[in-house]
């Protein structure tokens, strides 16, 4: 990382002493990765997640999603950034591979650059004909591509105070994961239009602030019984306890454009429940506060200005990545992600995020299939 670009993500306050810290052992780790079935020459969508699935044997967790435009990966549980890229290699390698074999790319980008067809094809699931049946039309948006992070937890309260932790710096992750300016064919004016198109969803959005884990049961319960989340997996909150794993999952993030921004990802959102393990503790950030920071993030990415949810200043986005670095960075250094996390934004912030690479190779020729190769080569 260039000392000059190191200057900008470090503000004055650097020599913060080390918490008190909890554990000497890092915090469990997993990620989950979303991508879209293209066709190899037109770079248009394509149904064939049973198709690439099918049959398959391997160590990996590869899954379809819920439209069959969709595959998906899902880590094992890891305990070093090392071992998450080493494992998001993989996953990315075989679904490639698995792809290709039927006249398929995978990519990685929240959005499709090419219309499909509405209402999705969905896969063959009772629950999800359920999920169409209930609400409707509320399924066209579905295509759509996120990174799912989730760290382990010993129970539910800690879930709780991580959440609470991780929902203040919703607006800045957003930022750096935004990575789906195109869909259905235009530019939408947005850097993550998926978090816009997944919106609607009742049960979307940044969660509420929760005293314990039974003001959050209280929260989930009010969902359930409106028919806005048909069961605990329904939950859809940017942060949410997992419903199968003993881990809190952050979901609000853009799927990665490539395995390295993904593990800076990982990295950071770690860091956050590391420090909110040991003892520094989290701004309540007002609703309406955070819900205009997440639109400000959703449109401008790191390319412009965001909404500094601790204040409601509307300050330039990188000022945000600075506030979260200095945040985390006792829990960075502490399992020695510091180097990885900062060299992994320098290059975010020299090269652009995904958005912005996508705008990018569209300008050389105004083409949406030179988006789609570019896509497919960085996935």
């Amino acid at each position: 990382m260039t000392t000059q670009r190191r200057e900008v993500l470090v503000s004055e306050v650097t020599a913060l002493p080390l918490p008190r810290v909890v554990s000497d052992l890092p915090l469990s780790v997993g990620v989950e990765e979303e991508f879209l079935l293209v066709d190899a020459d037109s770079g248009k969508l394509l149904p064939l997640a049973p198709m690439v699935l099918g049959g398959v044997r391997t160590a990996l967790d590869l899954q379809q999603e819920m439209t069959l435009y969709q595959v998906e990966s899902a880590t094992p549980v890891c305990r070093s950034m090392a071992e998450v890229r080493a494992q998001l290699m993989a996953a990315r390698g075989a679904l490639s591979a698995l792809a290709g074999s039927h006249g398929a790319r995978i990519v990685a980008t929240g959005t499709p650059v090419f219309s499909g067809v509405r209402p999705p094809p969905l896969a063959d699931s009772d629950r999800y004909r359920t999920i169409a049946a209930e609400y409707g039309m509320l399924v066209d948006g579905l295509t759509i591509c996120g990174c799912h992070v989730h760290i382990g937890i010993p129970d539910q309260e800690t879930g709780v105070l991580i959440s609470n932790h991780l929902r203040q710096w919703l607006p800045v992750l957003l930022a750096i994961s935004a990575n789906s300016p195109f869909a259905e064919g235009r530019d939408t004016g947005y850097a993550s239009s998926r978090y816009l198109a997944w919106s609607p969803w009742p049960s979307a959005g940044a969660p509420p602030w929760f005293e314990s884990a039974e003001d959050y049961h209280r929260h989930t319960q009010v969902l359930r019984t409106a028919g806005a989340a048909l069961d605990p997996a329904m939950v859809y909150w940017d942060v949410r306890l997992s419903a199968r794993h003993p881990t809190v999952e952050l979901r609000v993030c853009d799927v990665a454009a490539t395995v390295d921004e993904a593990v800076v990802l990982a990295a950071l959102v770690r860091a956050i429940a590391r420090t909110a393990l040991d003892g520094r503790p989290a701004q309540r950030v007002p609703d309406l506060v955070l819900r205009t920071a997440m639109w400000r993030a959703a449109r401008d990415g790191l390319d412009g200005a965001g909404i500094e949810p601790h204040t409601g200043r509307l300050v330039p986005a990188v000022d945000m990545v600075r506030s979260l670095v200095d945040w985390t960075r006792p829990a960075l250094r502490s399992v020695g992600d510091e180097d990885l996390v900062l060299d992994g934004l320098d290059r975010v912030l020299m090269d652009g995020t995904g958005a912005a690479r996508q705008r990018r190779a569209y300008r050389r020729r105004e083409s949406l299939l030179d988006v789609v190769e570019m896509l497919v080569a960085q996935t």
